[in-house]
């Protein structure tokens, strides 16, 4: 238990204690994120870049396990954590540049690509996924070795690394597009890591190495979340909000493949994700990185519910899916995700249903702004 305690706690401290230094540096430099659009509902200019004050706590928290030799263990390696590492520190320059220079999406997505494949050239992948059904599908059978270092082969398994690579991206994704509110991705982050920390403490997986770093990651984005709280004094910004995606994303992996632990928790955003994805590229005919807002929260704040009601719901809905996980199994999984998606449906359903009769002129065809996310 010490361990577990001792790592949430530096983590948490850091990224607290980091957080005012990054609200002085990005009001320094201008990276501020301001309400120019529609979509944009906050009312003052607000400083970005907050995912460096997760990462310096996140790195703070894993140097602590090396230093006192909780890792590397059985399940996570020293090359796991030095590709993490790297990885996120890419995404967190990336993001950087883009909260100062706002890249065209063609160029913001070549740092969570970068990352992804840092990742899975450390040797971090879905080797397996489980069938619902019954059984394992195994993603590594085909493999090629490319060379040996320090007498070990590197192998290249093209399905399950192709597999990894898009798992990432998607996850990557997914936080990035639900950045939308005060808190939301923060604190849905937070208890995702918690989730997948108490999977990992089940006596049928027992991985608490893998426990330790998500309890690290969960403390980041809670030492981070007490000023990016609604109101928030500081946003995640493109490097935080990617980072995100990416640890749970990672997480799931290296806790032994629990891709529906992850699914289960980022139901309502996945879900969100794809019908919004779908609806700007099949009924706007538009790119899909045109931002607007269809997205379920703001559809929920139209309806009347402030911003902290939103996104507590978001909340309850990520430890609710997410918890059961716990003890559902096999095809009960599938039919969790079913109601997340019908919950989802039923909201969009009696959200147009509202808009019809408090704005029948409105043309819901149109998005009410067309700048890139």
């Amino acid at each position: 238990m010490l361990p577990f305690l001792a790592v949430i706690l530096a983590s948490f401290a850091v990224s607290a204690l980091a957080t005012p230094l990054v609200i002085r540096l990005a009001r320094h430099f201008d990276v501020l994120d301001a309400p120019v659009l529609p979509r944009k509902i906050h009312q003052r200019p607000t400083p970005l870049l907050g995912g460096i004050a997760v990462f310096a706590g996140l790195a703070a928290a894993v140097g602590l396990c090396l230093w006192l030799g909780w890792l590397p263990a059985l399940h996570i390696r020293l090359k796991y954590l030095a590709g993490l590492l790297l990885a996120a520190l890419i995404l967190i320059f990336g993001g950087s540049l883009d909260d100062k220079f706002d890249l065209r999406p063609s160029r913001q997505i070549i740092w969570p690509a970068l990352a992804a494949l840092i990742v899975v050239a450390s040797g971090i992948g879905v080797g397996y996924v489980t069938n619902p059904f019954g059984g394992q599908i195994y993603l590594d059978r085909q493999q090629f070795t490319v060379l040996w270092w320090d007498g070990l082969p590197y192998r290249l398994t093209l399905i399950a690394d192709l597999f990894s690579f898009c798992w990432l991206l998607g996850m990557i994704y997914t936080t990035k597009l639900l950045d939308g509110l005060d808190g939301l991705v923060s604190g849905v982050t937070v208890i995702g890591a918690l989730i997948i920390a108490a999977v990992s403490l089940m006596k049928e997986v027992a991985q608490p190495d893998t426990a330790l770093l998500a309890f690290a990651v969960a403390g980041a984005f809670a030492g981070f979340l007490i000023f990016n709280f609604n109101p928030a004094r500081i946003f995640l910004g493109e490097g935080g909000s990617t980072l995100a995606g990416f640890l749970l994303g990672t997480l799931a992996i290296i806790s032994g493949g629990k891709i529906a632990t992850a699914l289960l928790v980022l139901g309502l955003p996945i879900f969100d994700t794809v019908v919004v994805v779908a609806r700007r590229i099949f009924w706007y005919r538009r790119s899909m990185a045109t931002g607007d807002r269809t997205h379920l929260h703001f559809r929920l704040i139209d309806m009347g519910l402030s911003q902290r009601q939103t996104v507590l719901f978001y909340y309850f809905a990520a430890a609710l899916f997410g918890s059961a996980t716990l003890f559902l199994q096999g095809w009960e999984k599938i039919v969790a995700l079913g109601l997340i998606a019908s919950l989802i449906a039923a909201v969009l359903s009696f959200w147009t249903a509202w808009r019809r009769r408090t704005r029948p002129a409105a043309n819901d065809s149109i998005p009410e702004d067309q700048q890139p996310e």
